[in-house]
């Protein structure tokens, strides 16, 4: 009977000890902002209340990258009072669905690190093309070059065309493998203006069908790679 009584005084005086305790509880801990547009600063606050018995101290408040949190409207609670945490999210360059988490330190010692948390999906803004901006154009954007013998060097012209209205600038020319090499005639092409990319494919040491391509980066706004893609099946030449 002692020791029933014994054990109901230690839970009674732990549980006054943690009521006496400050106590931090959030109004919220998750906070969804939906659907929202790339480029966007978005702000939410979340509401901090002292549950507890004894004064709530925020030492520090912590935002994970991408986000900021500023500091709290009052950083010390008297029992049942309440504060507010601002946080910003500043949605440029991100995309897709997102997750950041804010922590709020403070003397609870139940819980002296406070997570909160909350989600996004970002719609990336749809660019609008200039309609005075260069367009790239080629006379065709796959070749299949058909039976051929392990060791020909195949050749492939290509023209280019600007179609738009200013300046068209190829700024680099990018093949699969070393086993292709381009060699445009001019990389600056007025408006109507066309120039002429040489290919070559060497069959050295490659047998069946086989697929290559080449690369053209310019300064088109709708297409900035256009890829030719090369094709051959290549007979294995008997020793």
């Amino acid at each position: 009977m002692k020791s029933l009584i014994v054990l109901f005084m230690l839970v009674s005086l732990q549980m006054f000890a943690q009521f006496a305790d400050p106590k931090i509880s959030p109004q919220e801990k998750t906070f969804d902002f939906g659907d929202i547009k790339q480029g966007e600063i978005v702000t939410h606050k979340f509401v901090i209340f002292n549950k507890g018995g004894d004064l709530l101290k925020i030492s520090k408040v912590k935002a994970s990258c991408g986000c900021t949190a500023a500091d709290p409207t009052k950083t010390e609670l008297a029992p049942n009072d309440s504060t507010s945490i601002l946080v910003k999210f500043n949605t440029k360059g991100r995309r897709g669905k997102q997750r950041k988490n804010v922590y709020i330190f403070s003397n609870d010692p139940q819980l002296p690190q406070l997570r909160l948390s909350f989600t996004a999906n970002i719609i990336p803004e749809k660019k609008v093309n200039d309609p005075n901006a260069p367009v790239i154009k080629l006379s065709k954007s796959a070749h299949n070059f058909g039976n051929v013998k392990e060791g020909d060097i195949l050749d492939l012209e290509i023209v280019v065309k600007n179609t738009g209205k200013s300046l068209l600038e190829i700024k680099k020319v990018k093949s699969s493998c070393g086993c292709t090499a381009a060699l445009l005639s001019s990389k600056r092409l007025q408006p109507n203006e066309s120039g002429k990319l040489k290919i070559e494919f060497d069959t050295k040491n490659l047998s069946g069908t086989v697929a290559r391509t080449v690369t053209l980066y310019s300064n088109d706004q709708a297409n900035p790679a256009k890829v030719i893609t090369l094709i051959a099946n290549i007979e294995k030449e008997e020793k």
